[in-house]
């Protein structure tokens, strides 16, 4: 059964996520603890206001002032250094980065406005915005950015890390069932930052591997009339010049690697869905779909426009 998951910290599907929500329910458990107290002790002197003393203490002398030792300063240390062992010493060195002798296989994600990019070293393959792993493997996360800083994060894997030029960070990403999962960039990065999102497919092992030999290869060959002509199209537009489609020569860096875009569920960082219909006013006006990319208008011709969303569609 495939999961469909959202975005939240309080549905782990990971060990390190199941740490992180029990830290937060925690938390939340004794920061109740302490603002009902102090409630409480605000609703009795409202009630005892015109008596003098305290219910069952009375007018002890010092009563006053063991009750702020205890109250403000012995249970509130005695809390927060608590939850800073536990958070520091219990919970982050399960969420930390991995050894690298405890990982099946890396992936390398990029961060650019607005969109990641995500490599697989061990062939080659290259995609965007969709990154597969095995269930039930670890994966080692290496994050890198290519402009100004980004957070990776995928709440219910793991904790989100920063992207900071000119500093790889790690993370380890780990799925204990089959699922899409939703990430999302956590550090303003500009005008398109909220919609800067990727998701997490985990998958079982054979359909990953299969998967990820099919990203390798280059480009489907066009088969059809419609599907060459949007072949030249791309070839002789801009769209070469900013984006790579192996088995072409377009080896752009600009925007994302298309060969495969045809097989993934969303354009534009999970912006809209990838469907002709979409794809098609994406081309027409990708300023009005995301606005301050560095995707131009296309100086098309409606027959030409139609011809390359065939064939971008086509490229599975």
């Amino acid at each position: 059964m495939t999961l469909a998951a959202g975005q939240s910290a309080l549905h782990p599907h990971s060990p390190q996520a199941q740490y992180i929500t029990t830290l937060w329910w925690g938390m939340l458990i004794v920061a109740s603890i302490v603002f009902l107290g102090a409630v409480a002790l605000l609703v009795l002197s409202y009630v005892l206001r015109g008596r003098e003393g305290v219910p069952v203490f009375g007018k002890r002398e010092g009563f006053n002032l063991g009750m702020v030792v205890t109250f403000g300063i012995a249970i509130p240390l005695v809390v927060l250094v608590s939850l800073f062992v536990v958070a520091n010493f219990v919970v982050l060195p399960q969420t930390d980065a991995p050894a690298a002798s405890t990982t099946q296989m890396t992936v390398q994600v990029l961060g650019k406005q607005w969109f990641w990019e995500v490599r697989y070293p061990s062939n080659g393959a290259v995609t965007a915005n969709e990154i597969h792993i095995p269930v039930r493997t670890r994966v080692n996360v290496i994050a890198t950015t290519a402009d100004v800083i980004h957070s990776f994060w995928v709440p219910e894997l793991n904790r989100k890390i920063d992207m900071i030029p000119g500093r790889p960070n790690r993370v380890l990403l780990y799925a204990d069932r089959p699922g899409r999962y939703r990430g999302q960039c956590a550090e303003y990065c500009g005008t398109q930052h909220a919609h800067m999102s990727f998701y997490v497919f985990a998958e079982a092992p054979a359909r990953f591997r299969a998967w990820l030999a099919a990203q390798a290869r280059p480009r489907r060959a066009p088969a059809s009339p419609a599907r060459r002509q949007g072949e030249r199209v791309f070839l002789s537009n801009q769209c070469e010049s900013c984006h790579t489609m192996r088995g072409t020569p377009a080896r752009g860096n600009v925007g994302p690697d298309l060969t495969h875009v045809g097989g993934r569920t969303t354009l534009a960082s999970l912006t809209i869905p990838n469907t002709p219909r979409e794809l098609a006013a994406w081309l027409t006006n990708p300023q009005r779909v995301k606005p301050g990319n560095r995707m131009p208008t296309l100086p098309l011709t409606a027959a030409d426009r139609q011809a390359l969303v065939a064939y971008l569609e086509s490229l599975k």
